[in-house]
């Protein structure tokens, strides 16, 4: 039984400061879960670096982690659309290999 009148969608204000916007980049992501909660952890680990920091903590409730997961998937196969098929190279050994090391 509707009026004809449509809910309005209300607008979403975020903002983010300069450091935030500059991002971390990361090249491995750890993702744990327990009954209530998913974390990721997203490292980024350097050739001939022995030790490697994570550079970001998300911690994600199961509802979340399952609309990021759809998120993830939408843009995976927008941009798979424009650009052509993202090669997956199957399950990397760690720590990764980056090829040979350069000397000076």
């Amino acid at each position: 039984m509707s009026n004809g009148n449509k809910p309005k969608k209300k607008k979403l204000n975020i903002e983010i400061d300069e450091e935030t916007a500059q991002g971390q980049y990361s090249n491995l992501a750890i993702v744990n879960h327990s009954a209530s909660e998913f974390v990721v952890d997203f490292v980024s680990i350097m050739p001939g670096s022995p030790k490697n920091k994570v550079k970001s903590r998300i911690i994600l409730t199961p509802q979340h982690a399952k609309r990021l997961l759809k998120a993830l998937n939408d843009n995976i196969v927008k941009f798979e659309k424009q650009h052509g098929k993202i090669q997956d190279y199957g399950k990397q050994a760690i720590p990764l290999n980056f090829g040979p090391t350069g000397e000076a």
